[in-house]
């Protein structure tokens, strides 16, 4: 009996901890979180709007307007992820390319897979559209915005630094020159306790 009555207050103690332990709430996607010190959705939106807001208030884009009399098109290439960690690049590269269009200072282009699929599309569109889109009314990129993440771990007891440095360039297509030339720096501070609380 005595162990019956263990056993049963064992395994409701168990059963209480064990459904105590989850609980989710929904919050603001705006609002910051930063549970692990890693690269989260905050650095990769906050990064952007630097980088993409420094791109923009440069000499190439004054120069190019006055005397090309059109706003750039523009397009993201590939942004590496060249860091110790994972990184969702393709993120980071949508939040950029937000920042582009909504400026209303360029004109963004669609690249890679997208291209392919509009491409794909307008081949279906020969077949069975009687108001198909014609070919070859593509307009071509004037910069390429490409670059990387990389990133330094430093661990000392129960403290991590985490750094991250994003690299960006903006690449005339035409001629191969470097048109500006960007970069973001993070450091993270990651404090552990003993007794991992």
């Amino acid at each position: 009996m005595k162990k019956t009555l263990i056993f049963t207050a064992a395994v409701s103690f168990l059963m209480i901890t064990g459904c105590a332990t989850t609980r989710v709430g929904r919050m603001d996607a705006s609002e910051e979180v930063d549970l692990s010190g890693y690269w989260n959705d905050t650095d990769s939106r906050l990064v952007s709007e630097e980088v993409i807001k420094d791109c923009l208030s440069r000499g190439w884009l004054t120069d190019f307007t006055t005397s090309a009399a059109k706003k750039p098109r523009v397009i993201v290439g590939t942004v590496k992820n060249q860091s110790s960690e994972h990184i969702a690049t393709d993120t980071f590269v949508k939040d950029m390319e937000r920042e582009l269009i909504n400026s209303g200072k360029v004109i963004f282009v669609a690249g890679g897979t997208s291209r392919e699929e509009l491409r794909q599309e307008r081949a279906e569109q020969q077949k069975f559209s009687e108001d198909a889109k014609a070919f070859f009314k593509e307009k071509a990129a004037d910069f390429m915005l490409q670059g990387g993440i990389n990133s330094i771990l430093d661990t000392a007891g129960g403290k991590t630094l985490r750094y991250y440095q994003v690299e960006l360039e903006l690449i005339n297509m035409e001629t191969n020159e470097k048109s500006w030339i960007g970069q973001k720096k993070i450091k993270k501070l990651v404090k552990r306790s003993k007794f991992g609380l």
